[in-house]
C-alpha cells in the first residue's frame, strides 16, 4: 500500500527535523568536543577561615583551629567567596596574568576561550565559568577549583588568589582589632571627663564650704549644740533652784542669768553658723548659693557630689578593664586563612567533558525534536 502525498510530507518533514534538530547539532558539537576544543586543566585548592582564641589553650594543631568563633568564621567565609567572584579580584588577577592572554582561543577554539577587547560584565561572567567556589557551612571549609588551558596556569592563579584572600582576611581581622580598641579607648575618654568634672565639683565645693567632710562636721556641730543646750538646761535649773531660796537681785542670781544669756547667744551663733557660709558664696560647678542653705542641704548637695564622684570613679574602672579586655580579645582573636591543601598541578586535561557534552546537545535537541513533533500531532488531531 502507497503512502499518500501528505502523508510522504508529514514523513520528511519529521526527518528534516531529527536531522536539523537532533542529527547534525549532535555530529558539529562532536566534531567541535573532539577536534577543536581545548583541553582545560585545573587547579584545586582548600581553605578555611580561623580565629584563635587565647583563653582556651590548645596542645595540638585541631585544638587551634576549634577555637574559631563560627558566627564570625563563616561570615569571614561568605565575604571571601563573593570577593573571590567579584569583579575586584577580576581586576586584580587580569592585572597580574593578561586574562585577555591567558584564556584567549586557541586552535580556533572561541566557544571555551576569551576574545579579548570584551567589556568587563562579559569577561566576569566568562571569569566564573573558569572560577569555582564551594563552601561546605559545617567544618566552614572552602574549595576554590581554577581552569585554565595551562596547568601551571592554574595553578598560578589560584595561588594569587590564596595570596589576595589571605590578605583580604588580615584586612577585616586589622579593621576589627583597631575598631574595638578605637571604641574602648573613646569610653576611656569619656568616663575620664566624667570622673574629672565629679572631683572638681566636690573640690570646689569643700573651698566654698570650708569644710572636707561635711558629713562629719554636721555631727561634731549637732554634738556641740546638744552639749550646750544641756548645760543650758542645767544652768535653768539652777537659776529655779536659786529662785526659790533667795531674792531676784541677788548676785548669783544674776551671774547665772549673766551665764544663761551668754550660753543661749552661743547656742544661737553656732545654730547660724551650721546654717550658713560665706556669704554668697557659689560652687562653680553645682551653680548653689551655700550661703542661703541650711545644713541638711548642704549635706544633700554633698552627698550627691560624692555620689557623682564614686559613680565616676566605678565608670573609670569599668572602662580601664573593657580597655583590657577588649585589648586580649583583638589580640586572641585574630583571624587567619588556614590552607589545608595548596593549588594542585595538573598532569591530565579533564575539561571539557567531551562526551558529556555531545550527549547534552544529542539529549537537548531530542527533547526540542519530540516536544515539536508531539506538538503537531496534537494540533492536528485537535483540527
Amino acid at each position: 500500500k502507497k503512502l499518500s502525498p501528505l502523508l510522504k510530507l508529514r514523513h520528511m518533514i519529521m526527518i528534516a527535523g531529527f536531522l536539523m534538530l537532533v542529527a547534525i547539532p549532535s555530529t558539529l558539537a562532536s566534531l567541535y568536543l573532539a577536534f577543536i576544543a581545548q583541553d582545560q586543566y585545573h587547579s584545586s585548592a582548600s581553605f578555611a577561615v580561623r580565629s584563635i582564641n587565647s583563653s582556651v589553650g590548645a596542645t595540638d594543631i585541631l585544638g587551634v583551629f576549634s577555637q574559631g568563633s563560627a558566627s564570625t568564621t563563616v561570615a569571614d567565609s561568605y565575604i571571601l567567596i563573593d570577593y573571590l567572584l567579584s569583579e575586584r579580584m577580576l581586576q586584580e588577577v587580569d592585572e597580574k596574568f593578561d586574562l585577555d592572554a591567558v584564556y584567549a582561543p586557541r586552535g580556533g577554539d572561541y566557544f571555551f576561550g576569551l576574545v579579548g577587547g570584551q567589556p568587563i560584565e562579559d569577561k566576569l561572567d566568562y571569569w566564573r565559568k573558569m572560577v569555582s567556589v564551594n563552601f561546605d557551612y559545617t567544618s566552614g571549609i572552602v574549595q576554590l577549583q581554577v581552569k585554565a588551558f595551562e596547568p601551571n596556569q592554574a595553578q598560578a592563579i589560584a595561588s594569587f588568589m590564596l595570596a589576595k584572600s589571605e590578605s583580604l582576611i588580615n584586612e577585616l581581622s586589622s579593621k576589627a582589632h583597631d575598631e574595638s580598641l578605637r571604641l574602648a579607648r573613646e569610653e576611656i575618654i569619656i568616663a575620664e571627663k566624667r570622673l574629672t568634672d565629679a572631683r572638681m565639683a566636690l573640690r570646689e565645693f569643700r573651698d566654698v564650704s570650708q569644710d572636707v567632710d561635711p558629713v562629719e562636721g554636721a555631727k561634731l556641730a549637732v554634738q556641740l549644740v546638744a552639749g550646750m543646750e544641756q548645760e543650758l538646761a542645767k544652768l535653768n535649773a539652777d537659776l529655779e533652784v536659786a529662785r526659790s531660796q533667795m531674792a531676784e537681785d541677788t548676785p548669783r542670781i544674776r551671774v547665772i542669768k549673766t551665764q544663761i544669756s551668754a550660753l543661749e547667744s552661743r547656742i544661737e551663733a553656732e545654730k547660724q553658723r551650721l546654717g550658713s557660709g560665706t556669704a554668697g558664696a557659689k560652687t562653680a560647678r553645682t551653680s548653689l548659693d551655700l550661703s542661703a542653705s541650711d545644713v541638711s542641704g548642704r549635706l544633700q548637695l554633698y552627698e550627691k557630689l560624692e555620689l557623682e564622684r564614686e559613680f565616676g570613679e566605678r565608670t573609670y574602672a569599668a572602662a580601664l578593664a573593657s580597655l583590657e579586655k577588649a585589648r586580649i580579645d583583638a589580640t586572641g582573636k585574630q583571624r587567619y586563612l588556614a590552607v589545608f591543601i595548596e593549588p594542585t598541578l595538573s598532569q591530565m586535561a579533564q575539561y571539557p567533558n567531551r562526551l558529556l557534552g555531545a550527549f547534552l546537545v544529542f539529549l537537548g535537541g531530542l527533547f526540542l525534536w519530540g516536544m515539536g513533533t508531539l506538538g503537531y500531532y496534537n494540533i492536528r488531531d485537535r483540527a
